[in-house]
């Protein structure tokens, strides 16, 4: 790591920041769909999280939600990156054929965007994640933001818990590697 301590020799002087290969890495975990949760183990150790909106817009292109998916890794990557490893919510079962059309287009970009990168990404099923984090794999939304609250963590709505869940399961269990 960069020293960015300031000495009287070098003061005044702008540290030098560290290279992107001198940073540690980061760690995702996803809750994919058209509201996205995401939760980053970052390289400077913080866990933060939130939710991404990939609603289209009334004059967009079936693909402009992907597109922006993709922008939207990117930048995670060189702000918060390298991302070492993506752990996502492998979804087996949907509620309705839209969610399934957008988890299947979300989980293309998103292997996709991982394997011209050469980043490891591994789907985690919902149980694991739901018995992992409350007990009990058939957990409902509400019982996953109450663990997440009891984790420290103040999600706003259960794709922010859900993946929460994910990165502390990735962490936890697999040492936060693919």
């Amino acid at each position: 790591m960069a020293d960015l301590t300031l000495t009287s020799a070098n003061a005044g002087a702008i540290p030098k920041m560290p290279e992107r290969s001198e940073m540690g890495r980061a760690i995702i975990g996803l809750d994919l769909g058209t509201t996205t949760g995401w939760a980053l183990h970052g390289a400077d150790r913080l866990i933060t999280s939130g939710t991404v909106s990939f609603r289209p817009g009334r004059f967009d292109g079936g693909g402009m939600r992907y597109l922006r998916f993709t922008n939207w890794l990117t930048e995670i990557d060189r702000l918060s990156g390298p991302i070492e490893a993506i752990y996502f919510e492998e979804v087996r079962r949907h509620m309705g054929t839209d969610a399934a059309h957008v988890y299947g287009g979300l989980m293309a970009t998103l292997s996709a965007w991982a394997e011209m990168r050469g980043v490891p990404y591994e789907g985690v099923p919902v149980g694991t994640i739901k018995k992992h984090a409350t007990g009990k794999g058939n957990a409902n939304k509400e019982a996953m933001i109450t663990a997440a609250r009891d984790r420290g963590f103040s999600p706003v709505d259960d794709n922010e818990a859900d993946a929460i869940a994910i990165l502390l399961w990735a962490i936890e269990t697999r040492g936060g590697v693919a």
